[in-house]
C-alpha cells in the first residue's frame, strides 16, 4: 500500500462519518441550527466541499488557484459565510452531491500525481506564514483534519437536532 492510497482511505473514513451526521435527515433539519453558533448540517458539508475543492485547485495549479486575503472583497466575504448554511432552494441530496462530486475529483487528482512532494507558494493570508510553500501531501494531510474536525462538529449539531449518534 502506497503513502498517498494511505491518506485517501484516511480522507474516506473521515467523509463517511461527515455525510453519515446526515443520514435520514430533511432539507430543514439540515439547514437547523442546534447550538449556539451558526453551523447546521447542510452548512458544514457545504463549508467541507467548498474547502476541499478550494485546496485540489491549489494542488493543481497553484497560488493562483486561490485568492490573497488582501484581494478579498465584502461580497467574498458573504459568499464564504453562505458556505455555513443551507440557502433558500438548496437542498440535502444537492449538498451531498456537490461534496461527493469534488471527492471524486480530489481522489483521483491526488491519485494521478507522481508524488505529494508538489508545492506552490501559498497565497497571502494572516494565517500562512510569509513566504510559505505547502506540498501536496501538506495540503491532503490539511483536507484530512478538517473534514475530521467537521465530522465532529456535525457529530455535535446532529445529536443536539434529535439525539442521534455518529461516533458514539
Amino acid at each position: 500500500m502506497t503513502e498517498t492510497t494511505d491518506l485517501l482511505e484516511a480522507l474516506a473514513k473521515h467523509r463517511h462519518f461527515l455525510r453519515f451526521t446526515t443520514r435520514d435527515l430533511t432539507d430543514e433539519q439540515a439547514g437547523q441550527r442546534t447550538t449556539a453558533g451558526e453551523l447546521c448540517l447542510g452548512g458544514l458539508i457545504k463549508h467541507v466541499t467548498s474547502t476541499e475543492r478550494n485546496w485540489a485547485n491549489f494542488i493543481e495549479k497553484g497560488t493562483s488557484a486561490m485568492r490573497d486575503f488582501d484581494s478579498m472583497t465584502e461580497a467574498d466575504f458573504a459568499r464564504r459565510a453562505d458556505d455555513f448554511r443551507m440557502l433558500p432552494g438548496e437542498t440535502l441530496d444537492g449538498v451531498l452531491a456537490a461534496y461527493e462530486e469534488v471527492a471524486d475529483r480530489t481522489d483521483e487528482l491526488v491519485a494521478a500525481l507522481p508524488d505529494l512532494d508538489v508545492s506552490h507558494p501559498l497565497p497571502k493570508a494572516p494565517w500562512f506564514e510569509p513566504g510559505a510553500q505547502w506540498s501536496a501531501r501538506r495540503v491532503l494531510l490539511h483536507i484530512i483534519a478538517e473534514t475530521a474536525q467537521h465530522a465532529g462538529h456535525a457529530d455535535i449539531i446532529r445529536e443536539s437536532l434529535d439525539g442521534a449518534k455518529s461516533m458514539g
